[in-house]
């Protein structure tokens, strides 16, 4: 059963792609490349055809389309454009394989890739990890992390929150009840209960639970977790909770900050751009006019230059003001 997708990306119709990988190598041969081609080409197809345009530019040219992408381009505009060509199914496995890479971990990643997907997203991503990198994800996110900041990571990991199937309301209640105790009605913190609750527990039901934690405490979760917990585990902590409420309004959020104030964080910007084009970037642009009074379309235009510029336009697919 497909699952009705709300991207601003689609499959384009007719698609040839031979006549498209003729099309990007003209754009790249010789002296010069013609940037508008190639922009306009990679961000109108989904990535399916893209791939089939990668394998039709290596059938007529012997040729890798990303490495002459990666010699022709450069910056921003190439990491955008070599991200639109990676297989859609291995996207996040590499966006975390270069999280937990080298010196330092970028948290920020893990955090959004984790609390972000489904548990069936998440055990796929495990699976073509360990088949493209020959390593455990696992093994490889508690070898770099570490406290409660770890062991929510490894509860999400295990992709085994419960299935949407009719809310009990005495354990909303209770699950409240344990929240309000472990937090705000404690000295000191009991976070072992928020990972548990917040990692395990179906979407529907945490709705329930927030609802009723608001009226038992006088408090929305997002505060108590803002007052009761501190860094990498405050941040996922708030990061499981805007998803469990609405996973496009989490991402309006992302983008926002990604571009809010001085300088861009380009990495987010792109991530967050290609990986949701073809999933909910019309839901996401949605949340975002409504809660940053301006929308995404405009805040790209005013933060963003050049082809980087007209090619994130052309993923965002239109204006909502």
């Amino acid at each position: 059963m497909a699952k009705y997708m709300r991207g601003t990306v689609t499959a384009f119709a007719p698609f040839d792609a031979r006549a498209d990988a003729e099309a990007l190598r003209k754009a790249m041969k010789g002296i010069g490349t013609d940037e508008e081609t190639v922009l306009t080409i990679l961000t109108t197809r989904n990535n399916a055809q893209r791939q089939e345009i990668a394998s039709a530019f290596k059938t007529l040219f012997g040729r890798d389309l990303v490495d002459d992408l990666k010699s022709e381009l450069t910056g921003k505009f190439e990491t955008l454009m070599v991200s639109l060509m990676r297989p859609a199914y291995i996207f996040d496995a590499h966006a975390l394989k270069h999280a937990i890479k080298g010196a330092g971990t970028n948290e920020k990643v893990l955090t959004e890739i984790l609390a972000s997907r489904t548990p069936a997203e998440v055990q796929n991503i495990k699976q073509v990890y360990q088949q493209e990198y020959e390593a455990s994800l696992e093994d490889k996110i508690t070898g770099e992390t570490s406290g409660h900041f770890q062991r929510l990571l490894v509860v999400l990991l295990q992709a085994n929150r419960d299935p949407d199937v009719g809310v009990d309301e005495a354990l909303v209640e209770q699950d409240a009840q344990v929240l309000f105790r472990a937090g705000e009605l404690k000295w000191g913190t009991d976070e072992e209960k928020f990972i548990t609750i917040l990692g395990t527990r179906s979407v529907s039901h945490l709705r329930r639970v927030f609802d009723k934690y608001m009226t038992i405490s006088g408090f929305q979760i997002e505060e108590t977790i803002d007052r009761e917990t501190s860094g990498d585990l405050e941040k996922l902590l708030l990061a499981v909770v805007k998803c469990i409420r609405s996973v496009p309004a989490y991402f309006a959020e992302t983008l926002y900050y990604s571009m809010k104030g001085a300088g861009t964080d380009d990495d987010t910007l792109i991530r967050v751009m290609v990986s949701r084009s073809e999933v909910d970037l019309l839901d996401i642009r949605r949340e975002f006019r409504k809660n940053f009074a301006k929308s995404l379309y405009q805040m790209i235009q005013k933060d963003t230059s050049g082809d980087y510029r007209k090619a994130l336009l052309l993923l965002c697919g239109g204006d909502d003001d």
